[in-house]
């Protein structure tokens, strides 16, 4: 027991004795705030990692006293899985809500429900006994707007009555939208996923999280995607399930007092909020693997995966489809897909990665000149005048004037016997006998011809404006937007190879497998490619995408024509450049993200990186036992760093530790509350053995060896930098010490090789704002 008092304390068994220790050794308890980081600082992983080693060590020994301290050791180790469920359950009611709530605002624009106010169309049409099933989107009780106020639905004046009030509820709800983020919740805006992204690497951004963007987050998304703009709702969705997660993380000790822990539950909180965002929860757990989590233990792994499900549960139970399905797009196709079909596939992928390329460029151009120009002092007209280019522009087309993910579904969708879709307009031929499920592929009729137009108009509408939409001050997702690119090109390829097929089925490549008479291409299959290719062309991912969009379609066995536009994707994309969407976004806002993913080939060493540079004054270094407090308080002043090397003497320079500035901070004004006889001119000792007071007039001494890290990370002068890198990249490291021959040199940040790297890309390196 004594090595552990001695541990504990500072002081050893015999000073404990004759009663010396506890003068100098106040500091057994742990002052408040040691621990903390500043706002818009790193963490320190290794060091969050120790103290929890530390509290489980100290828990397991306490569990052994008494049957109490055992209970409650069991319930620490419950609580992940308690922060898990109540994160899946609070996550997946909110997605419900908002999903209710964006139906019934979006059919708003366009009319309103007279047996009740607070159904969407559909809602009010499945009550209606009216309904015939050709017209089931037609009920007496749906009224449009014009027909309501003027009583005649048909004719010029009622269809300029809609287009104006369409255009009104439009401007209306993201002006609403817009003001609430600018007033209540700055952090509100965007996806938020690149912010995710870089707090989970170790940063700290306050009030990111916090109750208030959570609140302004759900009401303005909703606003927001209501409002017909080209954005979706799933990004944000991530972001308000992290801010659940960190709510939930307050409650318990665990979580709160330790910055790595609680990135471990953000990282599970991340994959609930894909699960409840696509209804893929297998998909949210691989999402927060491969795009989102910088350190994802196993233990994490299974966590999400509890909390992806939950989330999954409570959103099927509030059930906002209203169709009992979880899915957001549910295809059933009857044929199978040929060898042959895998080239316009690859060609899906093709295009998908260049319309990656051509967003990622065009969005982050568009964001710059936001950031540079006046543009961005007027975040409210900016909103404003997109909404209304987007209302005018999408109200004529038939396509985009309903929600982005209606007419996703609609593309996905198979040309059944009973659909009254313009894109089944087929022409059927009344003398061929058929059985009622097997529809053999027809010529298209003047219907399908028109909807080709009007989706080529549409497709041309959506990538412009989507470019100019992304990163608003408004939440905004951008997976829908981008599955709807996709969907719309897949469905044009579909109908022109099925059509191929139909007028020349004698040709060598249809010969094999269309038969006349029977159904060879699925267009709708052609669509689900394509938005799986615009996807992975925006974001880079490959297996998580795969596994969204068969659990967002529930179409297994078109795994490898969704593999195929994937990698195709990725492939073309990062020919034109390595960064995805969500990359480029931070590195527009210059947060200090070490991707995993990068290479760095340079051949420089640790000491061209190390500050102080030859010009620079020396580095600011406490000694061990010559520095007074009057010394440490004018450094602490003088100086911004984060924290200073202690070593045995200014001369010999030899290092013995590495002290946080907070840490000290604290400690010093502690000691003058409650230790008698601290004053400016007490000398700070950082030694094992106990200073001798020569003199009894002599002021107290200070024994600040509690706070000393006796085992910072060191590096020689030699290192090479990408050895240095990669110590940083894999232990999270805030500052590293460099050496030579034991004695110390200098220090790297993890801002000093961030700033490197940007230099060796020929990036400017001032560009890295936040320490």
């Amino acid at each position: 027991g004594n090595k552990i008092t001695e541990l504990y304390t500072g002081a050893t068994p015999s000073e404990e004795m004759n009663g010396t220790g506890n003068l100098m050794d106040f500091l057994d308890e742990p002052f408040p705030d040691v621990g903390t980081y500043e706002d818009f600082h790193t963490i320190d992983w290794l060091r969050e990692k120790s103290r929890d080693t530390d509290r489980h060590r100290k828990i397991s020994i306490k569990s052994k006293e008494s049957y109490w301290e055992l209970i409650k050791s069991l319930l620490d180790a419950w609580s992940g899985w308690v922060v898990m469920l109540l994160i899946g359950m609070l996550t997946g009611t909110l997605a419900g809500v908002i999903d209710l709530a964006v139906d019934w605002m979006t059919d708003l624009k366009e009319g309103v429900c007279l047996s009740a106010l607070y159904y969407s169309r559909e809602q009010c049409c499945w009550t209606s006994n009216e309904t015939t099933f050709d017209d089931r989107d037609k009920c007496p009780q749906w009224q449009k707007w014009a027909e309501l106020m003027t009583g005649h639905s048909e004719g010029p004046g009622a269809y300029v009555l809609n287009y104006f009030l369409y255009v009104l509820w439009a401007l209306l709800f993201s002006f609403l939208a817009v003001s609430l983020v600018r007033v209540f919740a700055p952090y509100a805006c965007g996806s938020g996923i690149p912010e995710i992204k870089t707090i989970l690497s170790g940063f700290i951004i306050r009030g990111y999280l916090g109750k208030w963007t959570l609140l302004i987050k759900t009401v303005t998304l909703v606003l927001a995607v209501s409002s017909g703009l080209s954005l979706g709702k799933e990004g944000p969705l991530v972001h308000v399930a992290c801010c659940c997660g960190n709510l939930f993380c307050s409650l318990f000790s665990k979580y709160s007092k330790n910055e790595g822990k609680r990135r471990e539950v953000l990282s599970a909180a991340a994959a609930a909020g894909v699960s409840v965002a696509f209804g893929a929860p297998i998909g949210g757990v691989l999402f927060s693997l491969e795009e989102v989590s910088y350190y994802f233990p196993l233990k994490t792994l299974w966590r999400s995966f509890f909390a992806a499900l939950v989330a999954a549960f409570t959103l099927r139970a509030i059930n906002p489809f209203g169709n009992s399905r979880l899915v957001l797009f549910y295809v059933e196709y009857h044929t199978p897909w040929y060898m042959a079909e895998l080239v316009p596939f690859i060609l899906l992928g093709v295009f998908g990665g260049l319309w990656g390329t051509l967003f990622i460029r065009g969005n982050i151009a568009w964001c710059r000149r936001r950031k540079t120009t006046l543009l961005g002092k007027y975040p409210v007209l900016e909103v404003i005048v997109i909404t209304g280019i987007t209302a005018v522009l999408a109200f004529p087309n038939p396509y985009t004037r309903r929600s982005t993910s209606e007419l996703i579904s609609e593309l996905f969708n198979d040309c059944g016997a009973l659909e009254s879709s313009q894109l089944c307009d087929y022409v059927n031929n009344p003398n061929m006998s058929r059985p009622v499920d097997d529809i053999p592929d027809r010529p298209a009729g003047p219907g399908v011809y028109s909807a080709l137009w009007q989706l080529a108009l549409a497709l041309i509408f959506k990538i412009v404006i989507t470019i100019f939409t992304f990163g608003m001050k408004i939440p905004s997702g951008l997976f829908i937007p981008s599955m709807a690119v996709g969907a719309i090109a897949g469905r044009i390829v579909g109908i022109a190879v099925e059509q191929m097929a139909y007028h020349h089925h004698d040709w060598i490549i249809f010969k094999n497998w269309c038969r006349p008479g029977a159904d060879c291409v699925t267009p709708g299959l052609y669509a689900m490619v394509g938005a799986a290719a615009c996807l992975g062309g925006v974001t880079r991912m490959t297996v998580s995408l795969v596994v969204i969009m068969f659990e967002l379609t529930g179409g297994l066995e078109y795994i490898v024509p969704l593999m195929a536009a994937a990698v195709t994707s990725k492939w073309v994309a990062d020919a034109f450049g390595k960064e995805g969407i969500y990359e480029s976004h931070i590195q527009l806002n210059g947060y200090p993200y070490l991707d995993v993913r990068d290479e760095f080939t340079h051949r420089t060493l640790a000491t061209d990186v190390m500050r102080p540079r030859r010009s620079e004054p020396p580095l600011a270094v406490l000694t061990q036992d010559s520095t007074t407090v009057e010394d440490v308080e004018t450094l602490i002043k003088d100086t911004d760093y984060n924290g200073f090397p202690v070593v045995v003497s200014r001369e010999s320079e030899r290092l013995i530790g590495f002290v946080q500035r907070r840490e000290l901070t604290v400690a010093i004004k502690t000691a003058r509350q409650k230790q008698d006889g601290v004053v400016s001119s007490s000398v700070v000792y950082f030694t094992e053995d106990n200073p001798q007071v020569a003199e009894a007039c002599d002021p107290q001494p200070l024994k600040l060896r509690r706070i000393l890290n006796l085992s910072p990370f060191t590096v020689t002068d030699h290192t090479p930098m990408e050895t240095v890198v990669d110590i940083f990249r894999k232990l999270g490291l805030r500052q590293c010490l460099v050496t030579r021959s034991g004695r110390l040199l200098g220090i790297i940040t993890k801002k000093d090789v961030l700033r490197h790297m940007a230099q060796m890309m020929n990036q400017d390196p001032e560009s890295i704002m936040f320490n």
